[in-house]
Order: C-alpha cells, then structure tokens, then sequence
C-alpha cells in the first residue's frame, strides 16, 4: 500500500459511486491523473462535499495501490479562481483535454503549473474573447508537448530553413511546416503566426484564426472520432442564444 500527504491538486471530474461516495479524476503534478473514490463524500454532513469541485486548488492525501486509490484527505490550498460564462465553459474544455489526453499516474509538473496558471487567467480575463482564446491555444500547445506531440513551429522541415515571418506554409501534422508551393492544400499557414505560436505571442486575429486551425487539427489525430462534449455544449449554448 502506497501512502501520499498533502499533494497539490485539481478535481478534473467526478461523479455518484455506490451510496454516498464519490469517484472523481484528479490531476495532481508529481503524480499525474489519479482515480480516487472519496468515500462518503456525498453525505449531507461531510465537509468533502464543497471542496470536491472542479477549479478549487486543494492539497489530497491517498492511500492504496493500483489504478483506483482511496482519497484520505482535502483542503484547501490558496485563492480559489471563479470562473463564469466562456470562461467557466473553457475551464470545462482545459479539464476534458486531460482526462482524454493525459495516462493515470503520468506526471506532468509543468503542465500542472500552467495549468493553475490557465485558470487564474481566465478568471480574470475570460470575459475578452481575445484573452480567452490566447489561454486556450497556448495551453492546447503546450499539452501536446507535455505528450509528446509537439508541433515544429521554427523551420521548414524540408530546407532546414528558420521560418519566415512573411512567408506562407502548408502544415503537414506528420512531419511539420513547408514553404507553400500553391495547389489544394489543408493547412496553409502564415509565417508570423507559427513564429507567434512558438513563442505563446498570440496578439491578433490573424494569428489566433491560425493558431486554432492548426492546434484543432493536431488535437483532433489524438482526440479520435469521439467529439469533445465540452465544445458541444459550448456550440449548444451559443445557439440557443443566437
């Protein structure tokens, strides 16, 4: 049996298990995704019921072994970042992204960093459109790194060339940027904006129209056919108020 103390970490997701208990997903830095049961958590008098939320930093205790552990304990662990409208609906879409992209107990402090960071940004900022959707891209960049899919954004992976920020290039998700030649194409990219990309400098529409192309498209190779249901209800929510 395993015994952990006091780690930071986020509830990701949870929900009812057997009577009063609770099973969430949880995304902690040194240890990754966990799948806690948080018993009787759902009782009317535990104090666990309140804390067990998406978008509250907490510091978990577990105990156990394998891929299902037994939650000790919670508290709380600084500022709470309150979410609301787009912003709520994005911290929803950061959470889905981890629990389809990230493996139980495959540790990603960095990622968990700017995670925390994220949420505190759109707290903050996530009534700009503009805002939120910087926070969106660089984070979805950033994930694929943490995985292992990172995009080429600094050259042309046929000349070995820098990119050029007055340059066009068509994206190829197998292997990178390519200086455009003309002709059908799917992701035909300016330069600037994969300069700006590298570098989180995501400041105009151009380049944010660009940035989400490409980082849709990439996501969408390890996502699979299952849709995400956060952009859905997003798309939903947007709809009926159209």
């Amino acid at each position: 049996m395993t015994r952990v103390a006091l780690q930071p970490a986020y509830v990701l997701h949870g929900k009812p298990y057997r009577d009063t208990s609770l099973l969430i997903e949880a995304f902690t830095p040194q240890h990754g995704r966990l799948g806690l049961v948080a018993r009787g958590a759902r009782a009317a008098k535990s104090r666990l019921r309140s804390l067990l939320q998406p978008f509250r930093p907490l510091l978990m205790s577990w105990i156990g072994r394998g891929d299902l552990l037994t939650l000790g304990a919670a508290e709380e662990h600084g500022a709470v970042p309150v979410l609301r409208g787009d912003a709520l609906l994005s911290g929803f879409y950061l959470n889905e992204l981890l629990l389809r992209l990230l493996q139980r107990h495959d540790p990603h402090p960095a990622l968990f960093g700017r995670y925390d960071a994220a949420l505190r940004v759109l707290a903050e900022y996530g009534h700009q459109d503009t805002g939120l959707q910087c926070v969106l891209r660089g984070f979805e960049r950033h994930l694929l790194q943490e995985i292992g899919y990172g995009l080429v954004l600094d050259r042309d992976v046929v000349t070995g060339l820098p990119i050029a920020a007055e340059g066009v290039y068509r994206y190829d998700l197998e292997r990178g940027p390519v200086r455009y030649a003309g002709g059908d194409a799917n992701l035909v990219l300016h330069g600037r904006s994969l300069i700006a990309l590298a570098g989180d400098a995501l400041d105009d529409a151009v380049v944010l129209r660009d940035a989400k192309r490409l980082l849709r498209e990439a996501l969408a190779r390890q996502l699979g056919p299952q849709p995400l249901r956060s952009r859905e209800l997003y798309n939903e929510l947007k709809d009926g108020f159209a």
